[in-house]
């Protein structure tokens, strides 16, 4: 795949840069031709000044016969013809237009705008072809418009043929489409023929969709466009002024672009190619076989690799199951060190306080009852977390079967970890014993009440308080029995916070802090669903 893609990489660029190449030349040929309808009718501008440099006054005749002896038949190169516009002091426009009507024009009139200040004006005398068109221009004082007037200075003072910024012709009306006049000043001669004082200007007037199409031959455009912009120094191209496009078969965005000058002044050639396929014939057949062969070569290496992914997949799980079973192995270890850690604790605490084999028998047997109902538990949740609820009522239950009016129990739904829950169900447990044969649950009158809630983010509160049972003389708050140990010490070890037990003249009170850990924190494998492993 690579191969082909970079000979697809190749085979594209060297067409690319074929295209720019004949880009380059389109753009080189439309040039030329521009260039040649300019310079064509620069002699022509030329021609007819020297002519009119010679001549006391230029009449119609003499104008209309020296413009038919350029054999011009029409063709004015692209532009609207040839016309000569004198220069008159405003003192003298009323004489002027008074010899025009009288030679033949009859509603000549000067068409200037007095606001410009200047003390002359520069109307239209003649211009041929002799049409309805042209007649628009006769009579307008074209140095009454900065464009023209700009023009004509620059002409004045170089004394070559110069263009103007895109203007609309007279011929055109107000709203017609954007051209372009070229002056070409007529001096009058002193006697050792040296150029002296400025007479006029023999000028073209063109429009510049005429003149582009009437420059180009399209059929050697091969479906590209060309558009022509009038430059402006300063100017960004996305502010210039379009004067005349050709449309490209179909827009392709591909764009060169050409400075040319026309009469002295510049201009923007822009050609844009046609769109082409986005790719060439060659490449799609390169393409083609090299999907092909990549092809192939895939199958072979899936047949040949495939055995080989299946063995590291199964070897993959071997390994996996293997490290299951050492974790599930370390587990029960740890946890079965914990539960006999637990019970030579309560057997040793026993054993210190029992008077007589048969006390001791009974009181090891209720704590290891209390230990199994709360392993009972933790393993109908599959050792994951227990609620507290659950082990309370585990813990209470011998007593809740008469007497159920003398237990209240309550709190927010909150889960325990497996050790920590084997903590709380001992505490319970000696808690329950202890009411029964000395509290509030050894006679009718007595009352216990277990309350949990969550003091932060990770500690929950279990309160156990006793009221209306027997009395509490000083001498019992003294003495500290086997289940104040316990709770005191081993509970207190494991759920890693101080446990507050006080012996109150109204009943035992206690309080314990548990831990809520996270699952994560003491599972042995957790998977993205949250599921144990």
């Amino acid at each position: 795949m690579a191969v082909t893609l970079l000979s697809v990489f190749a085979i594209e660029r060297a067409d690319e840069q074929r295209q720019r190449a004949q880009m380059a030349q389109v753009a080189q040929e439309v040039a030329s031709g521009i260039e040649r309808r300019s310079n064509a009718n620069a002699a022509y501008l030329r021609s007819s000044a020297a002519l009119f440099a010679t001549q006391q006054m230029v009449e119609a005749p003499l104008f209309r016969t020296f413009v038919r002896q350029l054999h011009l038949d029409g063709r004015y190169v692209g532009s609207d013809g040839i016309g000569w516009a004198m220069k008159v002091r405003r003192v003298d426009v009323p004489t002027v237009e008074a010899i025009m009507r009288s030679g033949g024009v009859p509603d000549f009139t000067v068409r200037s705008d007095p606001q410009t200040g200047a003390g002359h004006v520069v109307p239209v005398m003649f211009i041929e072809p002799d049409s309805s068109r042209n007649r628009r221009a006769i009579g307008f004082d074209m140095f009454s418009e900065s464009a023209r007037r700009a023009a004509m200075i620059e002409a004045e003072r170089s004394g070559q043929p110069t263009a103007t910024k895109a203007v609309v012709l007279q011929q055109e009306g107000s709203a017609g489409q954007p051209g372009f006049l070229v002056y070409m000043p007529v001096f009058a001669l002193g006697q050792n023929g040296t150029p002296q004082k400025l007479r006029g200007y023999v000028y073209s007037p063109f429009n510049a969709q005429r003149f582009l199409e009437a420059s180009i031959d399209e059929s050697r455009l091969q479906g590209a466009g060309v558009r022509l912009f009038d430059v402006d120094e300063g100017t960004p191209k996305s502010a210039m002024k379009l004067m005349a496009a050709i449309a490209p078969d179909q827009d392709s965005g591909r764009v060169v672009n050409r400075p040319i000058d026309i009469a002295a002044h510049r201009y923007l050639l822009e050609i844009e190619a046609p769109a082409t396929p986005m790719l060439s014939m060659m490449s799609v057949m390169t393409l083609l076989f090299g999907l092909l062969v990549a092809t192939l070569l895939l199958v072979l290496a899936r047949l040949l690799t495939q055995q080989a992914a299946e063995d590291r997949i199964a070897l993959a799980w071997f390994e996996q199951q293997s490290s299951i079973r050492n974790s599930l192995t370390r587990e029960l270890n740890h946890r079965v060190k914990n539960t006999l850690a637990n019970v030579l604790s309560i057997i040793s605490l026993t054993r210190r306080r029992a008077t007589s084999l048969g006390d001791f028998a009974d009181s090891l047997e209720g704590r290891i009852r209390a230990l199994s109902a709360t392993h009972d538990l933790l393993t109908q949740s599959d050792w994951g977390t227990t609620p507290v609820a659950m082990v309370v009522q585990a813990e209470l239950a011998p007593y809740a079967q008469d007497i159920q009016r003398h237990l209240e129990m309550g709190g927010p739904d909150v889960e325990l970890a497996p050790n920590d829950a084997l903590s709380l169900g001992l505490a319970v447990h000696e808690l329950a014993t202890n009411a029964a044969k000395y509290g509030a649950l050894s006679v009718e009158s007595g009352r216990v009440s277990i309350r949990w809630e969550m003091a932060g983010d990770d500690v929950a509160r279990i309160e156990w308080i006793e009221r209306g049972g027997p009395p509490i003389d000083v001498e019992m708050r003294r003495k500290r029995g086997f289940g104040t140990e316990l709770i005191e010490k081993i509970v207190a070890h494991e759920l890693r916070n101080p446990v507050e037990l006080r012996f109150e003249p109204e009943g035992v009170r206690c309080t314990l802090l548990i831990p809520v850990r996270r699952r994560g924190d003491f599972a042995i494998r957790q998977g993205r669903s949250g599921k144990i492993g």
